[in-house]
């Protein structure tokens, strides 16, 4: 007579351990592959394919030496193949207004629309549109504010690049480079 925790536990095991080597193949004959990876259309040769044009304005140059630090850090290509050209809008919202109508909290609104060109012909490629909004707060110091604002500033720079580079990325996976067809 066996004991009701030796068979058990050993039958449970076995049971658990070959769910798991089930749920290990199927994830390995599913096809995935990491967008990044190196055999990828969106790969970090891919990415340097790309000619970022100068963007206006000091919140512009942040921007596109973000974009040019996420997606060429190893430097563009010679020739790119593709031109990518950004514009920005900012609009900052006040928010948490006193009684006395001073207001403590703020948001930073940054849009950047983006379109890919083609090296070749000039011809529009693919377009979109990002958008980040980051609060921050309006204290009795104005370089207190002005800082506050400025690194919102800077926060909503890195998440619209990568919110591109993502977005870039995702269509020369779909298309292999190709126009969009709307």
């Amino acid at each position: 007579f066996m004991s009701p925790t030796g068979s058990s536990m050993s039958f449970t095991r076995r049971i658990h351990l070959l769910c798991l080597g089930a749920a290990l193949l199927a994830v390995a004959g599913c096809g995935f592959q990491p967008i990044h990876g190196q055999k990828s259309a969106a790969s970090s040769a891919a990415l340097a394919n790309f000619d970022i044009a100068l963007i206006a304005d000091r919140t512009g140059q942040m921007m596109r030496n973000e974009l040019l630090r996420q997606m060429q850090p190893r430097g563009a290509v010679a020739s790119p193949r593709y031109g990518l050209g950004v514009a920005l809008t900012e609009s900052l919202t006040d928010l948490a207004i006193r009684k006395d109508d001073v207001a403590t909290r703020a948001n930073l609104m940054l849009t950047a629309r983006f379109s890919v060109m083609s090296r070749v012909d000039g011809s529009v490629l693919f377009s979109g549109q990002v958008r980040s909004v980051n609060s921050y707060n309006i204290l009795t110091s104005d370089f207190a504010t002005l800082s506050a604002r400025e690194d919102a500033r800077k926060r909503a720079v890195r998440v619209l690049a990568l919110d591109i580079k993502e977005r870039l990325s995702v269509w020369l996976v779909q298309t292999g480079g190709r126009p969009v067809r709307r």
